[in-house]
């Protein structure tokens, strides 16, 4: 059963935002007393956060969708939704996070580091937010934004000093057993070590990590055996330890022989260079002549030790099963260590810094793509506004349609669209193709709102009416008397000229 994953694709989706509401206020002698309309909460975000108690990508293995919570949709009186709860999800030390392409995303090294890896929506806004003093009762309410949606790839690269590479079976699982309180599987038999296994090792006042990864074989650098698995988690490290079987048996097998192979497999390797690490072949490089135990060994490696020096390398003999060797070897790396820290802190690292890109006077934030289909000629408007304000529209009210209209109308749209060369009832496409809404373009939208008695987002109903008071009502009864009077008077009149007859003259 695998328990231990260092790569995996990661199907991420964050909660929508919250739909706003439209609804107009009731009291008591008030039935239309104004919009109230809440807003929708805002969707949880998905986020990656490093995680000291993790040091394994399994759980995303088993279950590669995750989802954040949606934001609650707003209600009446006022009373908005409640936000989606983002979900964190835990991440080893050092994963790398990519999209699909292959570029970096996020580098997360600290233990304090995280990465949004899908923002939640916003949520819509009521009639209440919606109301202004131009628009006093929007009969209509904002959509919630969907949430983003993305699919990553999490690639774990150890975070070691120090990489013990070498053949299968060179004794690497050995060595950093009786270097560190870390206990490998060991067998006898290639591939035992699977997965990377990390020891922390003292010297003095020095403490550094080892990393025991799994072997190599000639054609790693291709994919073969478990190269490229192995060669990812050397990438971080700054010492590499050359172990080499000194006591094998295998045919065409020989210390030198072993580290030709395996320096031309190191050199072949392609580092990612987004993560500004340097070529495996410019590492800080170490030999150590393992099995030290066996005579025949001893002998081979006292032999090969001086024609190694001579290429200027640091060759340590040593056993792991007798112990031999193993102090110099761990003082030795952590030399090594504390120059390769000593180095990286004199480095110049600028420290990172917010670049602000101010928007060009004449950047209208979209742009009008001419496009040619199998359905003929299409226009597109691409723009972050556009394409969020159509998906915030309920196309089934037709003054939030004629809401739509305002907006793109006073950015812009319609005036590019003429100039792109789009006439009345062109198809017109709001968003990116993969999630567009089209339209039969009309230059000037018909939104209903024209059947309002007033400018859209007002109603005549709402407008204030102001209490009589007790002399104007007497004044209002008065009058209606007076008019019925003159009315009854103007009747009598008529019927004293002969304009009226009874019904019993008609019949004689």
């Amino acid at each position: 059963m695998t328990t231990f994953v260092d790569r995996v694709v990661l199907h991420v989706a964050a909660g929508n935002g919250g739909h706003g509401v439209a609804s107009v206020k009731r009291e008591k002698f008030k039935p239309l007393g104004g919009p109230d309309g809440g807003n929708g909460g805002k969707g949880g975000s998905v986020i990656l956060a490093v995680d000291p108690q993790s040091t394994t990508l399994l759980d995303y293995h088993h279950t590669p969708h995750r989802k954040a919570t949606n934001g609650k949709p707003g209600a009446g009186d006022e009373r908005n939704g409640a936000d989606g709860d983002d979900l964190v999800l835990p991440v080893p030390a050092g994963t790398v996070v990519k999209d699909r392409d292959g570029t970096v995303l996020a580098d997360l090294v600290g233990f304090d580091s995280t990465f949004v890896a899908a923002r939640g929506g916003r949520g819509g806004l009521g009639n209440k937010a919606l109301a202004s003093a131009r628009r006093k009762a929007p009969g209509f309410a904002l959509l919630g934004e969907p949430g983003e949606t993305l699919e990553v790839v999490l690639e774990l690269k150890s975070l070691a000093d120090v990489a013990l590479i070498g053949f299968p079976s060179a004794g690497k699982s050995s060595l950093v057993s009786v270097l560190s309180a870390a206990r490998p599987k060991i067998a006898d038999y290639p591939f035992t070590t699977l997965v990377p296994n990390l020891g922390v090792v003292t010297a003095g006042s020095e403490r550094y990590t080892v990393a025991d990864v799994p072997g190599l074989i000639p054609g790693a650098s291709e994919g073969k055996g478990l190269g490229l698995e192995f060669l990812r988690h050397v990438e971080r490290c700054s010492v590499l330890v050359h172990v080499v079987d000194c006591a094998t048996l295998e045919p065409n097998r020989d210390p030198m022989t072993d580290l030709e192979v395996i320096e031309a497999e190191l050199a072949a390797y392609v580092t990612d260079d987004s993560l500004g690490g340097r070529p495996l072949s410019e590492r800080t490089r170490v030999v150590v002549l393992n099995k030290a135990d066996v005579p025949e060994a001893r002998d081979l490696a006292e032999m090969v030790k001086p024609m190694l020096e001579e290429r200027g390398l640091e060759v340590f003999i040593v056993s792991a099963v007798a112990h031999l060797g193993l102090k110099e070897l761990t003082f030795a790396l952590a030399r090594h260590v504390a120059a390769a820290r000593a180095e990286l802190e004199a480095a110049v690292v600028e420290r990172p810094r917010v670049v602000i890109r101010p928007r060009a006077v004449d950047d209208s934030g979209f742009h009008v793509r001419r496009e040619g289909t199998s359905d003929g000629e299409v226009f597109r408007v691409l723009g972050e506004r556009p394409t969020r304000w159509v998906r915030q529209t309920d196309f089934s009210n037709d003054e939030a349609v004629g809401y739509l209209a305002d907006r793109l109308s006073r950015l812009g749209v319609e005036e590019a669209l003429l100039k792109a060369g789009a006439v009345a009832g062109s198809t017109v496409l709001i968003g990116p193709e993969d999630d567009a809404v089209v339209f039969d373009w009309e230059p000037t939208m018909s939104a209903g709102a024209e059947l309002l008695a007033g400018p859209r987002g007002t109603d005549l109903r709402l407008e204030p009416e102001g209490r009589r008071t007790r002399a104007e009502k007497r004044e209002d009864f008065h009058a209606r008397k007076d008019a019925q009077t003159a009315a009854r008077d103007e009747l009598a009149t008529e019927r004293r000229a002969g304009h009226w007859a009874h019904a019993d003259d008609e019949d004689q």
